[in-house]
């Protein structure tokens, strides 16, 4: 009887969980997958999530943030080449209120990938603001899939990956404005480039981030579409090992 029972078990697992099956052919293809917690900057406010997967140089970004300034463009990067370590407020080191894009370097880095919504993705458009996602409403829900340098696939497998959104209200104004001049363009109020939010790129503990069709920045349900597929799965199996058990407790019951 448990040899009979084996077979349609196997197949079962098989057919509940086909994505199971692709995420492992994925992983034996080279793809993984990296998450950031972003951790607000600047008193800002902000909180969010990023996701990456890298195919080979291909990434597929998705961050979804919230407490941005709204109606506002904010420049969002990879960092490379330093620490793999987000900076805090206490890191404000000429005291005038703000951490900078400098003071935040040696912990994150330079510019590796600029997150824009169209075209050149390099760091030549790290203040490419009119390319950079609006905060409607004051979050953001950011898709795109492009290619990478081999320094910044790099630094993703040694951790030193750190993604970082820039742009905060510190004053309260509604606007990017104050005093403080941008320590990277000085026609630039320092709001307009202070970083908001940095978290570090690690490993995900989960599979690949859902895929999706976006190279427009816009947002995507291709994960809620998987999940309901997994759902879907899930209640197809519940249901045929219940029909199984009933089956087979009528054949016991027949034999008795």
């Amino acid at each position: 009887m448990r040899k009979a029972l084996a077979l349609p078990t196997v197949a079962l697992a098989a057919a509940a969980f086909p994505l199971l099956a692709v995420s492992t052919a994925s992983a034996h293809e080279g793809a993984h997958s990296y998450q950031a917690d972003l951790g607000a900057l600047n008193q800002s406010g902000v909180q969010g999530t990023g996701m990456v997967t890298l195919d080979g140089n291909t990434a597929t970004v998705m961050i979804e943030a919230s407490g941005l300034l709204a109606g506002s463009p904010h420049a969002q990067h990879f960092h490379i080449g330093a620490q793999g370590q987000c900076p805090t407020d206490a890191d404000d080191e000429n005291g005038d209120g703000f951490v900078s894009v400098t003071e935040g370097a040696p912990y994150y880095g330079a510019i590796g990938s600029s997150l824009t919504t169209t075209g050149d993705t390099s760091p030549d458009s790290g203040l490419a603001i009119d390319r950079f996602p609006t905060a409607e409403g004051g979050s953001i829900s950011y898709e795109r899939t492009f290619e990478v340098s081999d320094d910044v696939h790099a630094a993703f497998e040694d951790g030193t990956a750190v993604l970082v959104l820039h742009g905060v209200d510190k004053n309260g104004s509604g606007a990017y404005d104050g005093d403080v001049m941008s320590d990277l363009d000085p026609s630039l109020p320092m709001e307009a480039t202070a970083p908001a939010a940095c978290g570090v790129l690690e490993t995900a503990q989960m599979g690949a981030a859902p895929a999706g069709g976006a190279e427009t920045g816009a947002g995507s349900t291709a994960g809620t579409e998987n999940q309901a597929a997994i759902g879907i799965g899930a209640l197809a199996a519940a249901g045929a090992v219940a029909a199984g058990t009933v089956a087979y407790r009528r054949r016991q019951a027949d034999q008795a």
